[in-house]
């Protein structure tokens, strides 16, 4: 089958991948960090069976997933994920810490649905979302989540494929820090201004409204054992 690898930013030094140059089922190609359409597409085009494998922080992954999203590949290409730094994805897709069996993973792990999350502003999110602190009126599904002042908000694709997404709703007072969780296919929020932060990513202006809602399509995640 073999898989096409894409080496986000500094990645590419990485020694384990030169030595995947030496197979002839793998392709390693170098492209920036937070990768776009110009550097994505045309990689895209000839994917045909191979595996596509993302070898970078939480944000190329969500660039490059972005794009599949984009060119209606979601559905039929399986996606591989090393990841480099700090990483929620690596938690939610409870990927190997090690950097060698987690490439192992991703290019012969099983194939689990996660849950591809939107948002109202075309983006993607993949591991961790963060929104906070605010006032305002959320609601996962038809429950409501927040109603008044919270300290922040997490939402995360769930992991188990059973929702799409789960929220946490942390407050802080004199007693510590209180997380309400919810699951649900969206949550939608109405606020004073805020920032949203994808995948380690600042959007590049505030909201008074914003939407996280699973998409019809899960991704096909390599995660298995080995």
């Amino acid at each position: 089958m073999g898989a096409l690898v894409l080496a986000c930013g500094d990645s590419a030094e990485h020694g384990r991948l030169t030595s995947l140059t030496e197979r002839d089922d793998v392709e390693v190609r170098s492209i920036p960090a937070k990768p776009g359409r110009p550097d994505v597409d045309p990689l895209l085009a000839g994917l045909s069976e191979r595996r596509l494998v993302v070898v970078g922080t939480d944000a190329d992954l969500a660039a490059v997933v972005l794009r599949m999203l984009r060119k209606e590949l979601v559905d039929s290409v399986t996606v591989g994920f090393v990841p480099v730094g700090d990483s929620p994805v690596a938690d939610l897709w409870n990927l190997p810490s090690d950097t060698g069996k987690a490439l192992e993973v991703a290019l012969r792990g099983d194939v689990d649905p996660i849950p591809l999350l939107r948002d109202d502003a075309g983006g993607v999110l993949v591991g961790l979302g963060k929104i906070g602190p605010t006032r305002g009126v959320g609601y996962c599904d038809d429950t409501t989540a927040l109603r008044g002042g919270v300290s922040g908000i997490e939402v995360t694709p769930d992991p188990t494929g059973r929702n799409g997404l789960v929220v946490r709703v942390i407050r802080r007072g004199l007693l510590g820090k209180r997380v309400s969780e919810f699951r649900g296919r969206a949550f939608q929020l109405g606020s004073l201004p805020v920032t949203p932060i994808k995948d380690g990513v600042t959007h590049p202006r505030q909201t008074q409204r914003w939407t996280w809602y699973r998409h019809t399509s899960d991704l096909r995640v390599a995660r298995g054992v080995v």
